[in-house]
């Protein structure tokens, strides 16, 4: 048994939630909440407004929970059962482990469509491509969006634009649709997954998320036809992600604190299409010794493919969110008043 693991049977599973939650901080606790439904969102919002006072031992040994069945989850789906079993039993030993195990699996075998989690990409998209885009949106919306930006980017083009707008727009989906969707695909896989309560999937923020993994070759593809078939919506999403050009909204020293860990040959490349605007964003912003050594080395780089100068942009685009990531730059979006700077 763990230590202080007397502590924690007071608490119910709504309370650690509130407990981990409040843990995290309320910026990191906003990134989890976008996941959550309505109904959840109710539940564990009053649960933090109800929290009275904790001991530090209920908070660890709570953390100390979550971060086991975070752990147990990760190994499960990216090493396998075997793997996960061998690990945990070394690591907490075989009661704690088997504990860990049976929770994570319940967990994973109530999630719709989970055996597609460690597919193949090239499998899945022979599968996925004859597929209506509303039955292909449903199924990416359960996918992470790295996989689900595989599936996208490899569909054919006429089924993309509808499969995105169909992600976009969804919503709340019933359990009836989403037993529909399985029934179709009984055919192809044995194993049926249920759910009992609608779901939040898709919507801007996912699909904005699916475009960030996408190729930039691919992304500028899908937005410029996008933009003709649904403007309006083209133009959430995009506000929803960070593309090349908003470095155009950086401020200054966000701006310098990428070019410091960029690659000065992708500077080169990615600037060879760039407008004055966002050369002298890059001028501006480096040493006076660097400009003048990407200055000449973008006059001698003659014959650069269009894919190259792509590549060099995603990498940047890449090491910027990033750098976001670990709090260490700001991305300014249109109306995003958290991000104005005082």
């Amino acid at each position: 048994m763990d230590e202080n693991q007397d502590f924690v049977p007071k608490l119910t599973g709504k309370q650690k939630a509130a407990l981990v939650v409040v843990s995290l901080g309320s910026d990191r606790a906003s990134q989890i909440y976008k996941y959550l439904g309505e109904h959840d969102i109710e539940e564990l919002t009053f649960e933090v407004a109800k929290m009275g006072k904790t001991t530090n031992s209920m908070v660890e040994t709570t953390l100390d929970q979550f971060y086991r069945l975070c752990l147990t989850h990760k190994m499960m789906t990216d090493g396998g059962m075997d793997y996960a079993k061998a690990v945990l039993e070394k690591a907490f030993g075989e009661s704690a482990a088997k504990s860990l195990l049976d929770r994570v699996s319940q967990t994973l075998a109530s999630k719709p469509f989970n055996f597609f989690a460690k597919g193949d990409p090239k499998a899945l998209l022979s599968l996925l491509q004859n597929e209506r885009p509303q039955v292909i949106a449903l199924i990416l919306s359960y996918m992470e969006s790295e996989q689900a930006a595989q599936i996208l980017e490899n569909l054919q083009e006429a089924k993309r634009i509808p499969t995105v707008m169909a992600m976009a727009k969804m919503d709340r989906v019933s359990p009836e649709a989403i037993s529909i969707v399985e029934e179709e695909m009984k055919r192809k896989f044995d194993t049926i997954i249920t759910s009992e309560d609608n779901m939040n999937l898709g919507g801007i923020d996912f699909v904005a998320d699916v475009m960030n993994h996408i190729d930039r070759s691919n992304e500028k593809k899908i937005f410029d036809e996008l933009d003709v078939t649904d403007p309006d919506l083209s133009a959430d999403i995009k506000d929803k992600m960070f593309v090349f050009e908003d470095i155009l909204t950086m401020d200054d020293r966000s701006v310098q604190r990428f070019i410091r860990d960029c690659d000065s040959k992708d500077v080169v490349f990615a600037l060879k299409t760039a407008n004055e605007e966002m050369k002298q964003i890059f001028f501006n912003n480096m040493s006076k010794r660097m400009a003048e050594t990407v200055k000449s080395d973008m006059e001698n780089s003659r014959n650069v493919r269009l894919k190259d100068v792509e590549e060099a942009q995603q990498r940047i685009v890449n090491l910027i969110r990033l750098l976001e990531d670990k709090g260490e730059v700001i991305i300014n979006k249109g109306g995003d008043e958290d991000n104005v700077l005082v």
